[in-house]
């Protein structure tokens, strides 16, 4: 072949190179430009503190940052999906989002209430450890995936108070036959100790207690107890919340949607996500003396801590539950099997950097 015929059959191939890389080029840009509208449901209203707020600040900040490309518009609970059924909603479809958390699954999954919290648990950096980097997270989408459902962490709040009750309770043994709204895998310890209990939504705990349908409540931390009113009603606020230590929520989504998504949206979404986590968790925990200080002085509120007897029987009933559940549900072993080898080795560093009393004033 003449140098020239060779010359001429690299400047083509080049050309044909150029073109086609220009071509995923501009097709990746016209994907990436694409205006994504999603229906983001939510459990937590608008007006609730950092769970409930961060839902449209997350979404203020996707809007934003894709330049109003991608719009998850926030729903209030109830508007489109019961504030406590995401789950199938998102899986079928209904809906492309929902902001919620792990807990309010259980009844597909028990196992599901490792991924919000656990009792006497670790705090927040041990516990988005596992989940982000220990394999944590990765059991939870295992069960999401045969549902078409993804899911990214998205709030977090520290230690929570341990419940409000209308009357004053000496020992846990007094605690036999109150009715008591509760969350999670402290819900079953409760029934250890003879409380009778059940899962409300936020919105729905005043009037329960107002009506007398329950005795006594836990929600979560101050701000979030204060402004849902429990102590208009239950004046006694009990301390520590040795049931969550800390808490995390997600965006649930439907797994068919976020594959449509470009890797531009999805990477916004998981940045968006881990930020508002972090957001939610120190947001939290600035707000919390203040409004404490407040329900003392201004509203009255009694606050009481468990004496340390009564916190080892909570973790005896705990003990029991972990047990129980491991030996009758094959998944929620693995789950709590993995969780709790994570926490034997995460002691070898958590454990040599705890102050002893010595040092402390």
């Amino acid at each position: 072949m003449r140098r020239s015929g060779v010359f001429a059959i690299a400047a083509l191939t080049g050309l044909i190179g150029l073109v086609v890389g220009l071509t995923i080029s501009q097709t990746n840009q016209a994907e990436a430009q694409r205006t994504v509208r999603w229906k983001m449901a939510s459990a937590f209203t608008s007006k609730l503190p950092h769970v409930g707020t961060s839902g449209p600040r997350f979404a203020e900040n996707l809007k934003v940052m894709s330049g109003g490309l991608l719009e998850l518009k926030f729903f209030e609970p109830g508007a489109l999906v019961p504030a406590l059924e995401c789950f199938d909603a998102v899986s079928k479809g209904s809906v492309e989002a929902c902001w919620t958390t792990p807990g309010y699954h259980t009844g597909k999954y028990p196992a599901l209430s490792f991924f919000t919290t656990v009792p006497f648990g670790p705090a927040i950096g041990e516990f988005l450890a596992w989940k982000w980097f220990g394999g944590g997270n990765g059991l939870r989408d295992e069960i999401y995936a045969k549902h078409n459902l993804i899911a990214f962490d998205s709030i977090s709040i520290g230690p929570e108070t341990s419940g409000w009750f209308r009357k004053e309770y000496k020992n846990v043994a007094e605690l036999k036959g109150v009715k008591m709204r509760f969350f999670g895998l402290g819900a079953q310890v409760m029934q250890k100790l003879g409380v009778s209990t059940q899962l409300l939504a936020g919105a729905d705990i005043y009037p329960a207690l107002e009506r007398g349908v329950i005795d006594a409540t836990e929600f979560s931390m101050p701000t979030l107890d204060i402004s849902l009113g429990f102590h208009q009603i239950a004046k006694y606020n009990y301390f520590p919340g040795w049931h969550q230590q800390s808490s995390v929520g997600e965006v649930l989504i439907n797994r068919t949607e976020w594959n449509k998504l470009s890797e531009q949206h999805k990477r916004l979404i998981q940045v968006a996500a881990a930020e508002s986590a972090m957001h939610s968790y120190v947001e939290s925990e600035a707000k919390q003396w203040p409004v404490m200080h407040e329900m003392r002085e201004k509203y009255k509120v009694i606050v009481k801590r468990w004496s340390d007897d009564d916190l080892k029987a909570f973790e005896k009933a705990w003990l029991e539950v972990l047990s129980e559940q491991s030996a009758k549900d094959e998944l929620f072993k693995k789950v709590a099997d993995h969780y709790l080898a994570w926490r034997k080795n995460y002691a070898i560093w958590g454990e040599s950097q705890v102050l002893k009393p010595t040092y402390q004033k």
